[in-house]
């Protein structure tokens, strides 16, 4: 079979251990983004089964329609906000997909962006490459308050990260996260305006979802002290768009670390927030290591090594009637 795995931004993929269960297979990857929808056309029209790495590829309507020989999409992670689960349905397209969401990397770069930008390291590390003399002072975290919003399994980490840094945690969300801030003797946050105003460092780790995009916006951050320190290891657009950059710009809060954007990848330093001393950003990291992409991916591999033998699916479009026969042959 032909397999197509756009997007390998790390050109690592053949590198994971359990590459060895599709590695028989005619296996195209490809390490940078289409420039445009013809080129990721041209890129995966021949491919059997497209290989999606969580949400690095729109496949909208548009470019489902231009894969004819596709069999088969195998997500590596649980789901994608990025597939139109509606057409690949409608156009007999199966969706496979994992199972697995491991908070451990993301909580723990979430920890590293927090003592990084507080502590001014990237800031700091970048001038002593460059000759320059150190200029900044940097912020404490023992004492200061944490604000979790979302407490839980990446935020629950997080958490722990910061209560083991000597940080005071406060934590607000639904009902669960009340709960668990009860049974780890967390203080709960009277409102979401109780915890705007009075974390040092906020991190959001709310699922993207319906209700909960835009779901922060530019009179929250307004709360926010001029010193404090927003961190983004989710998704982009749980904030409304544009709202960081203006309430940066604004001064309140004060900084930002950011792993998340609401188009990516970011190419050639082209962002506001790289031209801003007080952002400290990363291309997206918060899943990208190793031991995680070993379990995503056998998940991925294991589903297609499923559909060559003509073996049920795990499916996120379980609805679908595939347009074409699953088989060792296919």
């Amino acid at each position: 079979m032909k397999i197509a795995i756009p997007d390998d931004y790390q050109d690592m993929v053949d590198r994971l251990q359990c590459f060895a269960m599709i590695r028989q297979h005619d296996v195209a990857r490809y390490r940078e983004p289409a420039r445009d929808l013809d080129q990721l056309v041209e890129r995966l029209r021949d491919a059997d089964i497209v290989v999606s790495i969580r949400e690095r590829v729109h496949f909208s309507r548009a470019l489902l329609e231009r894969l004819p020989n596709c069999k088969l999409i195998a997500l590596v992670g649980r789901n994608s906000q990025r597939i139109d689960f509606t057409a690949a349905t409608e156009l007999g397209i199966p969706v496979a997909t994992g199972t697995s969401n491991s908070p451990v990397a993301p909580a723990e770069l979430t920890l590293a962006l927090i003592v990084a930008s507080r502590r001014n390291v990237a800031l700091e590390a970048g001038r002593m490459k460059r000759g320059d003399w150190p200029c900044t002072l940097s912020h404490r975290l023992r004492g200061s308050t944490l604000g979790i919003y979302g407490l839980g399994a990446i935020g629950s980490l997080v958490a722990e990260g910061g209560k083991g840094l000597g940080m005071k945690v406060l934590a607000f969300g639904r009902n669960k996260s009340r709960e668990k801030a009860a049974a780890a003797d967390y203080e709960f946050a009277r409102s979401k305006a109780d915890l705007f105003e009075r974390a040092d460092v906020l991190s959001v780790s709310i699922r993207l979802q319906g209700e909960t995009r835009g779901l922060i916006g530019a009179d929250d951050f307004a709360r926010m002290k001029p010193t404090a320190l927003f961190v983004n290891v989710a998704r982009a657009e749980l904030v409304a768009s544009g709202a960081l950059l203006d309430a940066l710009r604004k001064g309140r809060p004060g900084y930002a670390a950011v792993d998340v954007y609401e188009e990516e990848p970011i190419m050639g330093g082209e962002h506001p927030f790289l031209k801003m001393p007080n952002v400290l950003c990363t291309p997206h990291l918060g899943w990208a290591e190793w031991d995680n992409f070993e379990l995503y991916f056998r998940e991925c591999f294991e589903q297609i090594q499923k559909f060559e033998k003509g073996e049920p699916l795990r499916l996120a479009n379980p609805a679908v009637k595939p347009r074409f026969a699953a088989s060792p042959a296919a």
